[in-house]
């Protein structure tokens, strides 16, 4: 039975590579994979989805999925792939989960989403909201922390000091956050990871 995954992790805990050999795992036995991201997320370009480590492949705007479904699944279209994997989760809508979560139950076809818990803020974005209340199987992806303890907080950095305020969606990588554990985000230290 197909079941619908929220792998999560702070930044820096390699989401985005996972889902990319979870993806080549399938591939190389053979079976068919979509690879979805939210339109929001271009910073490897329009339809890329790239890891810091250099792992990358092309996918669709899970915005255009519900269309794709239609057009190539009901109605005895052509054959269901046998797994969807979304990358950046967290920006999905909760509409948007919904469907993934209807290609679980109607289309018995697993859904495996990765993003972020939590803003820099330390609230829920919409997306991993949902998850958290739709989602099958939860998995934590660990980071560590500079000084080693485990890593739930996304700091937003500028100019070498944790920011606190701002729009929840700031697209940036190791340049604009920093993992820490929730002592150092409380105390707002950065150890030597000052951006």
């Amino acid at each position: 039975m197909a079941k619908l995954y929220f792998r999560y992790g702070a930044m820096g805990s390699s989401k985005t590579a996972n889902a990319l050999m979870v993806r080549f795992n399938y591939i190389e036995r053979g079976q068919d994979v979509i690879l979805l991201k939210p339109r929001v997320d271009n910073r490897d370009g329009e339809k890329t989805i790239r890891s810091r480590i250099g792992l990358e492949a092309e996918g669709m705007f899970v915005d255009e999925f519900g269309d794709y479904i239609d057009r190539e699944w009901k109605d005895g279209g052509s054959r269901k792939c046998s797994c969807v994997i979304v990358d950046e989760a967290q920006f999905l809508t909760e509409e948007q989960i919904g469907l993934l979560s209807d290609v679980v139950d109607f289309y018995n076809v697993p859904v495996i989403c990765y993003g972020l818990r939590t803003d820099f803020r330390t609230k829920l974005f919409p997306g991993s909201k949902r998850l958290f209340e739709l989602a099958d199987v939860i998995e934590e992806i660990p980071t560590v922390c500079w000084c080693g303890r485990r890593a739930h907080f996304n700091a937003r950095v500028i100019g070498g000091k944790i920011a606190t305020e701002g729009e929840q969606i700031f697209l940036g990588g190791n340049e604009s956050y920093v993992p820490l554990c929730r002592k150092h985000y409380k105390e707002k230290n950065l150890g030597d990871e000052a951006l």
